[in-house]
Order: C-alpha cells, then structure tokens, then sequence
C-alpha cells in the first residue's frame, strides 16, 4: 500500500491494466457464457496446452496432471456418429475407455463411429481437444457416464484447448440435459 501512495494514480493504472492483460488472456467461451446465462458456478483452470489430442495419446489424462487434479475428475467429450446419421455426445472420465456396447444400448442405435477430427468442427464448433458438451452448434443428445456423480466437482473443456471448466456433474447434467448411464469398458 506504501508503494501505492508513493506512486499515487499510476499505481492504481498499472494494477488495472494487470488484470486486464489476464482477463483479456481468457475470454469467455460459448460454454461460459452458457452457464453464466443460467447463474451456474465453474471455475475456469487454464493450462499449458501441448496441442497433442490424437485419442490414442491420452490428452485428457495429461491434463489432469498439468491441472494437478484427479485424472477421474476430468471429463472427455466424444463425438460419435450412429447408422442413423444422428450426432451423439458422451462425456467419460480420461481414466476410462468408453465401451462402445453401452453406448449403443443407452442411445438405442445399431452402430456408432467417432467423428473424424476433420468434420468435428463443423458439427460442434468445436475442435478436438477443445470439445465442450456444452455450447455446441446443435443441442445433440448427450450422455454422461454416471462415475461424475462420485465427485463434487469435474472438469471439462470449456471449448477451446487450453481451458476446463470445474463444475458440479449435477450442473452440467442439468445444463447439457444429459443422459447419466454406465459407459466405462472393464
């Protein structure tokens, strides 16, 4: 506070133009916006992004560490796509596989395939490894596996790399009108 009245009003500039650089760092996303709109407590972690989200590599699990969380408190999106043509979303904790059996019986369809990272963004408006359940382009039906209501909090991508979003699992079931069922391959 002495360094303040020593400096008087270019102190006071100079703490605010510091928050601004940060605020201006972090702008809000469509998923924030979203739940701002619906006065929905997050949280927003920002971290160090590595830009490898190929599925085989385990981005989410990385994540994780660089967040300095739980792996099973951070959630994935996947995108799929049934015979139907009809867009699916299900959100699995990174310490699990989805077993693609349950998540054909829980959406009552005959097959599901990934959508190819090439078409995600058109569908979603989202890209891969920024994927939000919430916020996408259409409201598609979306399931979430039930191992979220094990925690008081999960994460999610906020919809773009470099950001999740920490939010009650009753929230976003709630925000995304999704479906809890059992999704995990064992």
């Amino acid at each position: 506070q002495s360094k303040c009245k020593n400096y008087g009003n270019r102190c006071s500039k100079i703490i605010t133009l510091y928050f601004q650089r940060i605020y201006a760092k972090m702008k809000k996303t469509n998923a924030m916006r979203i739940l701002d709109k619906f006065n929905i407590k997050y949280e927003a972690c920002e971290y160090e992004d590595d830009t490898e989200h190929k599925l085989e590599h385990g981005a989410a699990s990385r994540t994780a560490q660089k967040l300095g969380i739980n792996p099973e408190q951070v959630f994935k999106t996947i995108v799929f796509r049934a015979e139907t043509k009809e867009i699916l979303v299900f959100c699995q904790s990174a310490t699990s596989e989805i077993n693609l059996k349950k998540a054909r019986q829980i959406a009552n369809v005959r097959e599901v395939s990934p959508i190819k990272e090439q078409e995600l963004l058109s569908l979603t408006g989202y890209v891969r490894g920024g994927c939000s359940p919430i916020g996408m382009k259409k409201q598609f039906r979306t399931f979430i596996d039930e191992s979220a209501l094990l925690h008081d909090q999960i994460c999610i991508s906020a919809g773009v790399r470099g950001i999740q979003l920490k939010l009650s699992p009753e929230d976003l079931i709630k925000t995304t009108n999704a479906t809890t069922c059992d999704l995990i391959l064992e």
